[in-house]
C-alpha cells in the first residue's frame, strides 16, 4: 500500500500535467502526442525482461529500483522542454512505472488469498487513489495561487516519490515473498483467454489514456487546474468505489464484472465520438476512469486458474502482451486523429465489443482445469455392439 502511494504521488502529477505541458509548452499535435505515448509504452512491451532481472535481484529490490526510476524521470521532466527531451524523460519515467507495476501485480497475487484477493486489490487501489488526491489537490489549489511552473511541479512530485522510497528502504529493508517463482518465461496454452483479455485491455487503455485526455485539452481547452479537478473526481471515485468494486467482484464473479465493464465502455466510447459539450465530456472521462477498477477481475481470474509458481513470470509476459497494441496504437491513431477524432473513439467501441465477447468465455467458477467456458461439447460416439 505504501509503494502504491509512492508511485501515484509522482505518476499522478505527471499525468495531470502531461497533456498541458505537451500542448502549451511544446505545441504538440496528435502526431507528436502519439509518438510520445508510443515511447511511453515501450518499457511496458519489454516488461517480460523483468523475469531475467529477477535472476540477480529480489522482487522487492526491483520494485524499489523501479520507484527510483519513476521519481527521477518525473522530477527532471520540466528541465528538458523540447520534444526529444520530453521523449527521453518519458522513457525513463516509464521504465520505472512499468517494472514497478509488474512487481506490484506479482507480489499482490502471491500474498493475497484467492477468496479475498479482489477486495484486497480494491484496498490497494484505494490507497493509490488517496495519493492521487494529494497530488491533484495540491496542483488544483497551488497552480493558479502561486503561479507555478511545469518544471517546479514535476520536480516536487518526483522528489515526493523519492522521499517515500527512502522511508520504505529504511522501514522495510526486506519483506516476505510468496511461492518461489520460476525464473523463465512462461507461456501456457491454457492461459490463452487471459492473454487475449490482457491484449484487448491494453488496446482499450490507450483510447482513454492518450486520446480522451487529449480531447479534453485540445477540443475543450481544459487548463491545468481544470484537468486537476477532473482527476480529483477520478481519485475520489477510486478511493471510495474500488474497495466496493473488489467486494462485488468477489460476490458476483469475474465474468459478470467484466461483462458490465465492457458494455459500459461501448456506450462511453460511442458517446465520446460525437460529444460536443465539455461538461458531458468531463462526465464521460470520470465514468471511463471508474471502469479501470473493474480490471481487478482480470487479475483474480488469472490467480484462480494459475499455477502459483507461474505468477511472476506471467506478470511480465502479461504486461508485454498488454503493451503490444500500446506501442503502435498511439502513433497510428494519432494520425487517424488528424483526420477524424470520431473514428478513433468508434474504433475504441469496436475494441470494447471484442472484449465483451471474450469476457463471456470466462467461467463462472474459474480454476485450474476450468479456464474457459465451453458452450459446446462433442458427444462421444456410442460403442459398437
Amino acid at each position: 500500500m505504501v509503494m502504491a502511494a509512492a508511485m501515484q504521488l509522482s505518476f499522478a502529477a505527471w499525468w495531470n500535467l502531461m497533456n498541458n505541458f505537451a500542448v502549451q509548452e511544446l505545441a504538440f499535435t496528435g502526431r507528436e502526442i502519439g509518438i510520445q505515448q508510443s515511447i511511453r509504452e515501450i518499457p511496458g512491451f519489454l516488461a517480460f525482461t523483468a523475469i531475467y532481472v529477477l535472476l540477480i535481484m529480489r522482487e522487492q529490490t526491483l520494485a524499489y529500483l523501479s520507484l527510483a526510476f519513476l521519481g527521477i524521470g518525473v522530477a527532471v521532466t520540466g528541465y528538458f522542454p523540447t520534444a526529444w527531451g520530453f521523449y527521453l524523460t518519458t522513457f525513463v519515467m516509464s521504465v520505472g512505472f512499468h517494472y514497478y507495476e509488474t512487481m506490484n501485480q506479482s507480489l499482490s497475487l502471491q500474498w493475497l488469498p484467492k477468496q479475498t484477493a479482489a477486495a484486497g486489490m480494491g484496498k490497494i487501489i484505494s490507497v493509490g487513489a488517496f495519493a492521487q488526491l494529494i497530488a491533484y489537490g495540491l496542483i488544483f489549489v497551488a497552480w493558479k495561487t502561486f503561479n507555478l511552473s511545469f518544471a517546479t511541479v514535476f520536480l516536487i512530485a518526483g522528489l515526493l516519490t523519492l522521499c517515500v522510497l527512502a522511508f520504505l528502504v529504511i522501514a522495510y529493508p526486506q519483506f516476505r515473498e510468496g511461492v518461489p517463482q520460476r525464473k523463465t518465461l512462461v507461456l501456457r496454452r491454457r492461459y490463452w483467454l487471459y492473454y487475449a483479455l490482457t491484449f484487448m485491455g491494453g488496446a482499450r487503455r490507450q483510447i482513454f489514456i492518450v486520446f480522451a485526455g487529449f480531447l479534453m485539452v485540445e477540443r475543450f481547452g481544459y487548463d491545468v487546474h481544470e484537468v486537476a479537478g477532473l482527476f480529483l473526481l477520478n481519485g475520489v471515485f477510486n478511493m471510495l468505489l474500488a474497495p466496493k468494486i473488489g467486494q462485488l467482484i468477489g460476490r458476483f464473479g469475474e465474468r459478470t464484472a467484466l461483462t458490465f465493464e465492457y458494455i459500459g465502455l461501448i456506450g462511453v466510447f460511442a458517446t465520446y465520438a460525437f460529444v460536443t459539450n465539455p461538461t458531458l465530456a468531463a462526465a464521460l472521462y470520470v465514468i471511463d476512469h471508474a471502469f479501470f477498477a473493474v480490471a481487478i477481475a482480470m487479475k483474480t481470474y488469472f490467480q484462480k486458474i494459475a499455477d502459483p509458481a507461474d505468477i511472476a513470470p506471467t506478470a511480465g509476459v502479461a504486461f508485454t502482451i498488454n503493451h503490444i497494441a500500446a506501442v503502435f496504437i498511439p502513433a497510428l491513431f494519432g494520425l487517424i486523429w488528424l483526420v477524424s477524432p470520431t473514428a478513433v473513439f468508434l474504433i475504441g467501441a469496436g475494441m470494447a465489443a471484442v472484449s465483451l465477447f471474450l469476457a463471456r468465455l470466462v467461467p463462472q467458477d474459474p480454476c485450474e482445469g476450468n479456464e474457459v467456458t465451453v458452450f459446446w461439447r462433442r458427444t462421444a460416439a456410442a460403442p459398437a455392439e
